[in-house]
This record gives C-alpha cells, structure tokens and sequence, in this order.
C-alpha cells in the first residue's frame, strides 16, 4: 500500500478567497450608477408598470386575465363550482407566482368579497368582506368557485380571432393577450394599482350609465358624457357629494378627489346610530378604532360604539347619551372620522403598451376602437370559414349535377389515392372539393341530402354579401356595437348603489323651524323683468292699473295665500326659495320689489318663471327649444333646512322656451316656429325625480326649427282637436287649419 501524502497548507490568498480560481472574481470593479440602474432596475420596473400593475383597455390586469382565462378553459362558465385550490393550481400554467397572490386575486374578483360592483367570480365559502380588514377569508381548500353568468360578456367570440394569443412563460400554453370585453369593465369595475413611479386608482360607474353614454358617443364622438354619467358607484354604496367642478376634472382629465360619506338612520328606541354603509375607501375597524382614540375628547356624546356586522351585513352601532342630538353628532362624526372618506381618482390606463392618465370620455373613446377591431376581426373570422364553405359546397354542387358520373369515376378508379385527382380531371373542381366530395358518406346521395346543400349554397353566398358589407361600413360595425352593449345594460344592469347628493344639500346649518305667519289671500304679480307684488284683495279693489317699468310686462298673476311658498327659476338653471311671507304688502302704483336683489341673484343672472306652493306636490314642467319636455316631481325641491337656492334646477342642454306648475295633468297646445301645432297631454310624458334631467322628445323639429311656445288647451278652441293630437311621441304636428288660430304662446 502506497503511503498516504501528507496534506499541503492552501497558501494564505486562497483561504482568504474561497473563488479565486474564477477569473476576475473579488476584482473591485467602478461602474456608473446610471449603468447599473439602466442594467438592472429598469427591466424590473417596466415589468412592473406593463406586466403587473396596470390595467389595460379590457379592464384588467394581467393575473386578472390569466386567472379568468383559465376558469374559462376549464368549463367554469356553465359547470358546478369547483374547489378554489384546484383552479389557483390550473392557473399557475399561466400565472408563475405563487399560489398565495393568485387566490388573492380570486378572492378580489369574488362576489362574497364585495370588492367590486359587478363580480366575474361566483363564490362559496369565507371570501372575506373588502369593508373589514378583520374578516380574513378563508383557505383555498375550503372555498368554492365558478364564474358569474356576467364573465360571458369577457369571453364572446373569443375563439373568433377577436384578440391576439401569445406564448405562455414556458411557451407550453396560449393565452390572451386582452379578453374581448363587450362593454367597458374597465371603467364599470375598480382597479387599484402601484407600479415603478406611477400608480392607477379607477372607481366603479354604473353599468347602465356607462353603456348608455359609451352609445351616445359611438353615435356622437363630441357627446358629453357628464350628461349620462353623473358620478361614480361605488360596491360599498354611501353618499357621494356632487362637485360640478371635480365630476368635470374627472371626466376630462381622469383625476379629481370625490367625497363620499356612510349612510345610517336613528334607531330612537335604543337611541342609538346604525351605520349601514361606508365609504369603500375604508373600513369598519379603522372607523371603529378613530372614534374610541377620539371619544373623551371629540365625541363625549358617545357612550358606546360596537361591530355589529352579520350575515345581513354591515352594522356599526354608536350608541348616545341621554340628550344627544344624532344630525350634530353625526356632522362631527363625519368631519373628524373616515365615515366621510374621499377617493382620489387617478384613471392610469395601458394603452398600446404605454401608460397614460386618461379621462372618462378618452378612456371610453380607447375602448370603443379597440371593441371595432373585436367585432372587425370577428366578422373577418366568420366570413373567411363562410368562404371556405361555400367552396366546399359549390365543389359538391358540381357533384351533385351528375352524380352517376361521379359513381362511376369511383367505381372505375382502380387505385383509391387515384380517386381525388380523376374527380377533380372529370368534373374541373380542385383537390379542396374533390376531398371533400370524396368522404361523403352514401347513404347522403339522395334527393333531400342535395336539395339542402343546394339551399345552403344560396344562404352562404346572402351572408357573405352582408358581412363584406358590413367590413366596408363604419355604420354597420357601429349599429353592431351599440346593439351589443345595449343588451348588456339590458342584461347585467342594476340600480346605483351609491346616492349622489349636492354639496349645497349638506350645508352645515341647523334646521330652522318655520316660523308663524299670518295666513290671509293675496295677489301675486310677477313681470318679465322680475319685479314682485304682494297685494291683498282690498288694495287691489281700490287700485287702477298695474305700474311698470318701461318695456316691461306682467307675466304671472297668481292668487294665492300669504303662507305659501316661493319657487323663482333663472336662466342659468337654479332655483331660489322664499316664502310669500318673506314680502311686504304692495300697491298697485309701486314697482314691487326686485327679485334678483332681495334674494341675492348671481351675477347677471335673470328670473324665468315663479312657481307657488305650500305642499310640494304636483309637477313642474320645463319646455325646452330642441322639442323635448321635462316632466319633474315637484318634491325633488323640497328640502329638509331653510336653503335658499338649489343648483341644476333643470336641465342645461336646451335652452328653455317656458316652465310651468301644474297640480294634475292637462292638455297642452306646443307651438314650433314653423307654425305647426301639437297637441299633448302631460299624462303621456313620465315624471323624473332628478331635477336636471333632458327630458323626452314631445315636438319633432326640422333643421332650423325650434318650439317657441307653449299654452294651455281650452276645450272648443280647435274646431277639430284630433288634427292635433298623435298617438305616439315624437310627433310632427299639424299646420293650423283656417278655422284655427294660433293663438296667444306661453314663452319665456
């Protein structure tokens, strides 16, 4: 046996660097910063900003996408719900995280979790709640999943080459890269995101609004959305409060802070505070938690405040002492605790690969080009396999002229690969339709099997004529758009959830109780130039004429009582409130009082129309100079505190010809300046609640022509009526006949 070498030291360099035998190791090497960053940083940001972080025009983000797309692939669309860890792990073929950040994906687009206005996941189990950071949801091993009858909607015609499909990250898999959405998820669901120096924060608009204003701007690139879409809606619900200037912002510009505040009611049994809803950018425990740190100090009122969330839902229960007034307390509440919260909007969007901040009109203007390339591509698909088709069957049709011939070629070929080309040589068809004609079965070759295929022939060439027609026609893709979008509003549409009140509404201000006044008849004029007189009915017996101003006139004579109250409706879409009270008695021989001075108009601001009541009820009516009439409950201007002016009293898109209050419905004479009259009873045209609205079309108008005035019908003033009167709306109208006069307009 050899004997053993003694083992050598390792000389003292090596044993200091255990890699000294790699070139270079250990080396100090300079190198710039912006090298390094460039080098190193930047791919790992793009990745960030294009990969993961941002939403593209389809509404999602990439492991939204994979996750959906994979549901998708494993039936989920019409099957049973399926365990949650058997679907993260199908996705990982798709999505190389971990299973953790899938399922929290999942859990985000489930409806347990309430996160989003329209869910994509149908879930069973413990998903959490998106109100409590203390309601944990529960392991993928418990939960269940399947996809919401909405996720058809993400999914039409996928298989159409509607969208591009590219390798997954092994290259073993296709995968979308945007699912062809058939309306604007969006902007209908919200999406928070924080990339590399850039974030994205969208809120959630009605699915109904959205569709509706996504169709007006197909039909009208220059419509103004703000029209339709008032404000967001949130999944949590709440009260948002209306700032014109900030909607504006938003839908211009895509940024803008909105303020949303919880809803709740007194339970005076218990005397008590019962939050129900919350603003969705907090929770019940941060509520929670802001009112005990601020109680001694803030909210002495307060003896108790409790969770009492259940399978009703949420419940926050602030219990008060003896005495508490709950409308101050809760004005406190909301200025000092996030049950008045606010969303800061930041619509950051992915658009052909770049990010960009885009504004609910851009936004909605990217996504109906990229639905045009969807239903382009899909009616490209469809024609193509007509195409194809078709070729098949005309082959056939040959076939099918001279079938014995067609026998007697395969009977007479004496080897089978000689069967396509002698078909193809006795008949002049390709080798296409020869291989078809050829793998026909025969019990088909009879007298019902060919006139079908005939049939087929002529149907194929009538849908290939429309659909290269519908190709060459923006027209066409446009009315195929609208029709789809509207049958999804149809479909999936819901009432909003979030309240939307006026900054003027919540005025901090206490009631004020209305005090005592005398209550006696009194004559009320009104002029064009808004000059108004209180005159009791013995002053006015002993009065001559009415006095006023040069080229003024007297537009409303009312008779009424001193305790009604006041309506003024001005040309910049506001109303103002007094009370009769609120003036002195007048003479006939005196100007009155200035109504823009005594209520403190705007600027230039001029009266329209006075309107009296004493119990809000009834309607007011608002002619506009397009033709169309708006028809508003008269209790949407009532309000609870002694406000003195409301905004949006009416709507702004038209200017307004006349108003009027009516009590009960009647016949109505609407003149156009065109001198054609028509005939309408309100009853026909539906009451609103909102103050501003449009209205419905009553009077069709030619290019140049305009309703220029309105009065009330007398029986007997038309010697035939049914000239005037239509059955459906909008309508023409008819010319005065020479038994009938135009007579005297009510215009503004």
């Amino acid at each position: 046996m050899a004997p053993r070498k003694p083992k050598t030291k390792a000389p003292a360099h090596e044993e200091e660097n255990p890699n000294a035998h790699i070139l270079g190791a250990g080396d100090i090497v300079s190198q710039q910063i912006v090298d390094t960053l460039e080098t190193n940083y930047m791919p790992y940001a793009m990745s960030v900003i294009m990969s993961r972080a941002l939403p593209e025009i389809d509404g999602f983000k990439p492991s939204h996408r994979k996750l959906l797309y994979t549901m998708y692939k494993m039936g989920l669309l019409t099957g049973p719900r399926i365990k949650s860890a058997n679907i993260v792990g199908r996705t990982m073929q798709l999505n190389p995280h971990g299973d953790a950040a899938i399922y929290e994906t999942m859990v985000r687009l489930a409806r347990g979790n309430e996160s989003l206005l329209h869910p994509f996941v149908d879930s069973k189990g413990n998903f959490g709640k998106a109100y409590s950071s203390g309601m944990a949801y529960a392991a993928s091993r418990y939960t269940e999943a399947r996809l919401e009858k909405i996720a058809n909607e993400l999914f039409a015609d996928i298989d159409k080459d509607t969208v591009d499909f590219v390798d997954n990250y092994d290259s073993t898999m296709k995968e979308p890269t945007l699912l062809p959405v058939t309306f604007p998820t969006v902007l209908v669901n919200n999406n928070q995101g924080i990339a590399v120096g850039m974030a994205c924060n969208i809120c959630s608009f009605n699915l109904r609004e959205i569709c509706e204003a996504t169709a007006e701007l197909i039909k009208d690139s220059d419509y103004d959305v703000s029209q339709i879409i008032k404000a967001p809606d949130f999944p949590g619900g709440g009260r948002i409060i209306y700032d014109a200037a900030v909607m504006d912002s938003v839908i211009k510009t895509g940024r803008g802070s909105i303020k949303v505040r919880s809803k709740w009611n007194y339970d005076k049994a218990n005397n008590c505070i019962e939050v129900y809803e919350i603003p969705y950018t907090t929770t019940s425990e941060a509520i929670i938690n802001e009112i005990i740190d601020k109680a001694k100090t803030n909210f002495k009122e307060i003896s108790d405040v409790r969770d009492e969330t259940d399978k009703q839902g949420l419940k926050i229960t602030i219990d008060l002492k003896r005495g508490t007034d709950p409308e101050k307390l809760m004005k406190k509440l909301y200025r000092y605790t996030p049950l008045e919260s606010s969303f800061s909007c930041n619509f950051n969007v992915l658009i052909g690969g770049a990010p960009q901040v885009l504004g609910v009109t851009d936004i909605l203007k990217e996504w109906i080009a990229f639905r045009t390339e969807c239903v382009r591509r899909r009616v490209y698909f469809d024609l193509d396999r007509a195409k194809k088709k078709l070729h098949l069957l005309e082959g056939l049709q040959k076939i099918l002229l001279d079938i014995d011939k067609a026998i007697k070629i395969v009977r007479e070929t004496e080897e089978e690969a000689e069967v396509v080309p002698n078909l193809m040589i006795g008949f002049g068809i390709d080798e296409i339709q020869a291989e078809f004609v050829a793998e026909i079965k025969l019990r088909h070759l009879n007298r019902e099997y060919v006139l079908k295929r005939l049939a087929d022939v002529d149907k194929l060439k009538e849908a290939i004529a429309d659909m290269e027609d519908t190709l060459s026609s923006k027209t066409k893709i446009k009315k195929i758009i609208i029709k789809e979008i509207k049958e999804v509003a149809e479909k999936y549409g819901q009432p909003r959830k979030s309240e939307i009140i006026y900054a003027t509404d919540i005025e901090e201000e206490e009631e004020i109780e209305l005090e005592q006044v005398d209550d006696y008849v009194c004559t009320l004029f009104f002029s064009e130039a808004g000059y108004f007189k209180k005159i009791t009915p013995l002053s006015l017996r002993m009065s001559g004429e009415q006095k006023l101003k040069e080229g003024d006139r007297m537009s409303q004579i009312v008779e009424t009582s001193n305790a009604k109250e006041l309506l003024f409706f001005t040309d910049k879409c506001q109303v103002y409130k007094a009370r009769v009270a609120d003036f002195a008695d007048s003479k006939a021989s005196l100007l009155g009082d200035f109504v823009p001075t005594v209520l403190e108009f705007d600027e230039g601001e001029k009266p329209m129309y006075m309107a009296v009541t004493d119990d809000f009820k009834g309607y007011m009516l608002f002619f506009f100079e397009n033709g169309k009439v708006a028809k508003v409950d008269m209790g949407a201007y009532a309000t609870k505190t002694n406000r003195k002016k409301l905004i949006k009293a009416y709507g702004a898109k038209s200017p307004l010809v006349s108003a009027m209050y009516i009590k009960e419905d009647l016949e109505l004479v609407l003149t156009a300046s065109s001198g054609r009259m028509l005939l309408v009873n309100t009853a026909v045209i539906t009451p609103k609640t909102t103050k501003d609205t449009i209205g419905i079309g009553v009077l069709t108008l030619k290019k140049g022509q305009r309703l220029s005035g309105v009065r009330p019908y007398t029986e007997g003033e038309f010697a035939k009526p049914h000239r005037y009167r239509t059955k459906n709306l909008p309508a023409l109208g008819s010319l005065p006949s020479a038994d009938d006069s135009a007579g005297d307009q009510l215009s503004l």
